[in-house]
């Protein structure tokens, strides 16, 4: 019972805004130019994937994701828990870390094209500065907030620096990663349409602009659904992995 509870608690707020954008567009509330009928659009969208480019422009963007995700992950990882476990490393980088990490996205997409062209190199540049911070601030976070009398008791087994990361230092860190990496995934996602929205020839950034231009608006609004759905199922993807990378949370 309480799960049904807990789904029909979810699905009430999705229900409500298909039967307003229902409501709006059959009654003349809203020109269906502006806000194309709901089932032109899931028409629209089941067309798009099967016989359109949607599905594979969506391949390509995630493709995209994969190769600047996996790159801000491993380096974020790595620079965080060096500057959480080395006080002169965290002062060494923080500064400066700190102003870049103000500088909105959207202001590095010129620069990366100039500096990497409008190819793939500027999407995957794009997608790891989107991602690399918030896994980088919560793995420092994560770290920095091991309880001292877990590390005072690893110094008392004589515990080396490895042993005190992987069984002191990383099961403490793991819930506060797991959020940065969830953070990071969502942001890619939207960093890489953005970033095909200005300049690509390929990818669902692109496909939604192109529509946009030629007046498309099914194609428009189906995109969008499209990057909605694909990005709580990246979502759910993560939260499901850190569940079982993290037994011991469930238990609390």
């Amino acid at each position: 019972m309480q799960r049904l509870l807990f789904f029909l608690n979810m699905i009430i707020l999705p229900v409500l805004i298909v039967v307003a954008w229902h409501v709006a567009t059959s009654t003349g509330a809203m020109s269906t130019l502006i806000l194309p009928k709901i089932s032109t659009v899931l028409e629209t969208l089941k067309d798009q994937l099967t016989n359109g480019p949607l599905a594979g422009d969506i391949g390509i963007s995630l493709s995209r994701i994969a190769k600047g995700y996996a790159l801000a992950v491993v380096v974020g990882i790595l620079l965080g828990v060096l500057m959480g476990m080395n006080k002169f490393a965290n002062r060494f980088f923080m500064l400066t870390f700190t102003a870049i990490r103000q500088i909105p996205m959207i202001a590095w997409v010129p620069i990366l094209i100039i500096w990497f062209g409008i190819g793939e190199e500027s999407k995957v540049a794009v997608i790891f500065l989107a991602a690399y911070f918030p896994v980088l601030v919560n793995t420092v976070s994560g770290i920095e907030r091991t309880d001292p009398k877990l590390i005072e008791v690893g110094k008392m087994y004589h515990l080396n620096g490895w042993q005190q990361f992987t069984q002191i230092y990383l099961p403490s860190a793991l819930p506060s990663i797991f959020v940065g990496l969830k953070l990071g995934l969502s942001v890619s996602w939207m960093a890489v349409v953005g970033a095909e929205m200005i300049a690509a020839t390929s990818g669902i950034g692109f496909r939604i602009n192109d529509a946009r231009s030629l007046m498309q608006y099914p194609i428009v609004f189906a995109g969008i659904i499209a990057i909605a759905v694909v990005g709580v199922i990246m979502d759910l993807v993560i939260s499901l992995i850190g569940k079982l990378c993290t037994p011991w949370e469930r238990s609390r």
